[in-house]
């Protein structure tokens, strides 16, 4: 990159929507569930039928407490909504109730650590508002239509200060945010469905100065490696530009993930545009000093909380923890696991090993496993029992995975109990060694690692089922057995 480009230092400032997961939208009572068919889930209330009227969905403020408290942020005791009037085809109010002027939840911060330097990120505010619904448009036939099942679902929106230097930082905060969040269970943070969406905003200016540069908002960012791509890739568009002696234009830009680069949508708004006035179909809320301090000691326990308990109270690493910590599924997985009276270290190999590999395998979400924690504690007991080797529990877990299917059931139904029996097997080595001459001959002229393709042909006559251990302790016995009588 041309060395001009250091002289430049980014200037980054988040706008952090999350759809909260409560069962009903905000204004009234018609379901948020995702993936419905298309206007199946609306009212005259969310459609913005004359003479209807909102009537405030109390967990939704009940949510917003709860992310303002694990946020270290203020909260507006006495606040108000406001409306917010714009025209587009996705609001059918020609406004939307949001919060200007009095918003739930000011002043708060949190703390990212990046290559073991610690840094607060302020957030301005939270507040609380609606969603739009959302356009889809058909350019074969040239026309848009418009769901309005998401109008009306409940969301906070999260507006940091502009403390951000990189992509990297911005990313580390999203990632602890969105833990936050979905250890509250306020919402499932799914980027991909629009749960958690993030405008970016940015500018650069030259290192050391102290005045902010002119700033663009880029949106449609629908991942992480997308948020910080498009980053990247506005930051070299700005310095290019003031290379070129040229004015970065104060506007919104959509970013295309796939072409790798922005294009302008439209010009930035500011509040005056929006004409914003307070809501007068709702009551101011009031919020008790009581019922903040009920939140806050109703808290769940989060990431960090966790890793300290794994680590003491089941004795695992604290790699193990960070791992399965990383997801709150895979963290309900491992304890609900562990309360079937599975080995808490075996279950964290499992989850570790096999069950990230498998959802590698399959593209699927932490969320989206389906397997019951007791059938996992099954597995692991066969394990442990020697009732099956370990080449077959892990072949047996597949199905588990994919399938739920019962490991006791399986393993009887299909014959995969582990062969312990050492007469049969000592009978089955004998016929090994007999077709195995020159490996015999390896071993007992010692070349130890001959004993592990004799372990193989084995276990290879055995269709798996023979215990390893067993087969290798016979093995020693009949080689040193060979080895007496000169064979």
């Amino acid at each position: 990159m041309n060395n001009h480009y250091n002289e430049f230092e980014t200037v980054i400032g988040l706008e952090v929507h999350i759809e909260l997961s409560t069962q009903t939208k905000i204004f009234c009572g018609c379901s948020t569930k995702f993936g419905s068919e298309v206007n199946s889930q609306i009212c005259p209330v969310c459609m913005g039928m004359p003479g209807t009227l909102p009537t405030l969905n109390k967990k939704v403020v009940e949510y917003a407490v709860k992310v303002a408290v694990a946020t270290n942020c203020n909260i507006t005791k006495k606040c108000l909504f406001d409306r917010k009037n714009y025209f587009y085809p996705d609001n059918p109010q020609n406004y939307q109730i949001s919060q200007l002027y009095l918003p739930i939840c000011t002043n708060g911060f949190l703390e990212i650590n990046n290559e073991n330097i610690c840094k607060k990120i302020g957030i301005h505010e939270i507040h609380m508002e609606e969603d739009a619904g959302k356009l889809i448009h058909d350019e074969a036939l040239g026309k848009s239509y418009v769901d309005y099942n998401r109008a009306g679902v409940p969301l906070i929106e999260i507006v940091t200060e502009a403390d951000f230097r990189s992509a990297d930082e911005v990313i580390l905060f999203l990632e602890k945010l969105r833990l936050i969040i979905q250890y509250l269970e306020v919402s499932d943070c799914k980027l991909n469905e629009g749960s958690m969406r993030v405008d970016i905003n940015l500018s650069v200016r030259k290192t050391g100065e102290s005045e902010y540069g002119t700033r663009t908002e880029m949106k449609n960012l629908n991942s992480f490696r997308a948020i910080k791509r498009a980053i990247e890739s506005e930051t070299k568009r700005q310095v290019d530009i003031i290379l070129n002696k040229e004015e970065v234009i104060l506007e919104t830009r959509r970013w295309d993930d796939s072409k790798g680069e922005s294009y302008s949508m439209r010009s930035k708004e500011d509040a005056r545009d929006y004409r914003y006035f307070p809501e007068p179909d709702l009551m101011p809320i009031n919020i008790s000093g009581d019922y903040i301090e009920y939140i806050k000691t109703n808290l769940p326990e989060f990431r960090d909380e966790k890793i300290e308990r794994y680590v003491k109270e089941y004795d695992i690493p604290k790699y193990d923890a960070e791992i399965i910590t990383s997801e709150k599924a895979l963290a309900n997985l491992f304890e609900e696991t562990v309360l079937c009276g599975a080995n808490p270290k075996k279950v964290s190999n499992y989850i570790m090993g096999e069950t990230l590999k498998l959802m590698k395998e399959r593209e699927i979400e932490a969320e989206q496993i389906s397997f019951s924690p007791n059938n996992l504690a099954c597995l692991i007991d066969l394990d442990d029992r020697k009732v099956i080797n370990s080449t077959v529990a892990k072949e047996v877990f597949v199905k588990v995975f994919d399938e739920d299917i019962n490991p006791v059931q399986y393993v009887n139904e299909h014959g995969l109990a582990q062969n312990n029996d050492a007469d049969e097997l000592t009978e089955i080595i004998e016929k090994v060694l007999d077709n195995n001459a020159q490996s015999v001959s390896d071993y007992l002229n010692g070349k130890d690692r001959a004993i592990g393709y004799l372990v193989g042909q084995t276990m290879k006559e055995t269709k798996g089922k023979a215990n390893p251990e067993l087969v290798k302790e016979i093995l020693k016995k009949s080689l040193e057995n060979r080895r007496g009588v000169g064979v």
